[in-house]
């Protein structure tokens, strides 16, 4: 949800360019108007609006004031300035404050809008980039918290199913995130830890196939062998005779 601050001393000019957005776009859900600087400031601290159009010259409080005062609060929207006034100062003081455009009045409403959307769909490209790396970044964690669960349980029957629900999600979204984190599927992580593991067995030479296979999660030997030769590019017996 975009929403969008009209702050204009003067009223047709205000209302007027609520209007003909409301009429000839659907970006902003909602939209608020301020008639002084004051008034601006009051509805960005309550409603924080992610853009505003802003009037240098208006009661109460400028437009600069208007910048300046939200930021100490720590909110800083998309604004574009609005003003009759070319006075260098003003777009010098604007862009310190973070403006990213500044207009000169007499300006048509259409250039308005123009602008206005051109804000407005970066800005949503820039939420969606960030909710993309949030996923991304939680997509992550869930695998970390798969991955520990996994090593902790690899010698069960261990099914995607008991992962998934251990850690939270779905086992499609589960598979999916083994994919993107991990480059390889469920089963093949599972045996690359149970090979792994079988491997330590064959090096201390202390038991057969058989029980390394069982107490590694396998409960069939031959497919084991067949796991093991895959992973390793040898059989089990040729990996414990390389050991010897």
């Amino acid at each position: 949800m975009t929403k969008l601050l009209i702050a204009d001393d003067e009223d047709i000019i205000r209302k007027g360019t609520a209007k003909y957005i409301k009429l000839h776009n659907d970006r902003f859900d909602k939209i608020y108007e301020a008639g002084n600087g004051q008034e601006a400031i009051d509805c960005i601290l309550k409603y924080q609006p992610d853009i505003i159009l802003l009037d240098v010259q208006m009661p109460l409080k400028n437009g600069i004031d208007v910048m300046r005062e939200t930021a100490r609060a720590g909110l800083q929207p998309i604004t574009v300035i609005l003003s009759g006034y070319d006075e260098f100062k003003y777009a010098q003081q604007a862009l310190k404050y973070g403006a990213k455009e500044y207009l000169l009045k007499p300006v048509r409403a259409g250039d308005i809008l123009e602008c206005l959307c051109r804000l407005a769909d970066q800005y949503l490209e820039e939420q969606e980039l960030e909710v993309t790396e949030e996923i991304k970044g939680q997509g992550g964690q869930l695998v970390r918290l798969a991955q520990e669960y996994i090593m902790e349980h690899y010698a069960e029957n261990l099914a995607l199913a008991d992962v998934a629900e251990t850690v939270g999600i779905s086992s499609g979204y589960l598979s999916t995130l083994f994919h993107q984190e991990m480059e390889c599927g469920f089963v093949d992580y599972l045996n690359m830890v149970r090979i792994d593991r079988a491997c330590c067995f064959l090096e201390q030479n202390s038991l057969k196939n058989y029980e390394i296979a069982y107490r590694v999660g396998f409960r069939d030997e031959k497919y084991f062998s067949k796991v093991f030769k895959k992973i390793k590019g040898v059989t089990p017996k040729e990996y414990r005779s390389g050991m010897r």
